[in-house]
């Protein structure tokens, strides 16, 4: 049963949970201004990870024949046989009712939205298969993390977890366009949708650029709103120095460097930007 743990967290790769869990951290703190409390952090812990995990297992599910076809992901548990496809959708559904049941115990709101905010995770699964704007939506889905943290401790919509959102959306369409410049190839003999293979890798990566300067200029947003002071905002600009050296090492001529963009340094971004912020929250 361990093996078989291990290899479901590898499947859905559990480490990226860094990618957005920093950004549903420093929504519950400034919702709280302060700590939440451990009764909250630890629920909006739960929903945070089953969430994803559900999202994860469901995709793997859905894109298992693609995945089988993709050289680079062949070796998935799924197409490898290391998982059956009832032992992923029994893990699937496990996730999305312990996320539901995380909802219900925060409040009342946070519960009512529990189906939509499945339905968005979910729902990215189906993207590529119609849209070239499928980057959004993965965008959309890591965002719900910091909207639901707001949610689960006030209850109520706000304009802090919104922008914060819209910042979490054009970073992560902004690096999930260069990670799918791998798959240009593939994506065409599919018939599979993505930027790059609609515009071309040069001009895809010039729009992932361009997503990421708007990411800067909306997290200092972000900072004026909530009145967070000069080491949140030196914290943003030293994540666009991370940004701009992504860039830099990603080329049209050399993917070779897309991992180390795609997950070093994003972790490295989200991470250090949430521990900043909240510092300064708390000093």
């Amino acid at each position: 049963m361990l093996k078989r743990l291990a290899i479901i967290l590898e499947m859905i790769k559990f480490a990226h949970t860094v990618f957005a869990l920093p950004f549903a951290v420093l929504s519950a703190f400034l919702a709280a201004d302060g700590w939440p409390g451990w009764g909250a952090a630890l629920l909006i812990l739960g929903a945070m990870v089953s969430a994803r995990s559900c999202a994860m297992a469901f995709n793997r599910v859905v894109d298992a024949e693609l995945d089988a076809r993709n050289p680079r992901t062949a070796s998935r548990a799924l197409p490898a046989g290391l998982l059956t496809k009832p032992a992923v959708w029994a893990f699937t559904l496990a996730m999305a009712a312990l996320f539901v049941l995380c909802a219900a115990l925060l409040n009342w709101l946070a519960f009512v939205l529990s189906p939509v905010a499945l339905a968005i995770v979910c729902g990215y699964s189906f993207s590529k298969r119609f849209t070239w704007l499928s980057h959004f939506w993965l965008g959309l889905s890591l965002a719900v993390a910091p909207v639901g943290a707001w949610i689960a401790v006030k209850a109520e919509f706000a304009l802090t977890p919104l922008l914060l959102g819209l910042a979490v959306v054009l970073w992560v369409a902004g690096f999930d366009i260069i990670y799918a410049c791998q798959d240009v190839e593939f994506d065409r003999q599919a018939g599979l949708h993505s930027l790059p293979r609609q515009f071309g890798v040069a001009r895809a990566l010039h729009v992932s650029s361009a997503l990421h300067a708007l990411t800067v200029l909306v997290l200092l947003l972000v900072g004026h709103w909530a009145r967070l002071g000069g080491l949140y905002a030196g914290g943003v600009l030293a994540a666009a120095g991370v940004l701009a050296y992504e860039h830099w090492i990603v080329t049209p001529d050399d993917l070779s460097r897309v991992t180390t963009a795609f997950f070093t340094l994003n972790g490295l971004v989200s991470v250090g930007l949430a521990a900043v912020a909240l510092a300064d929250l708390l000093l």
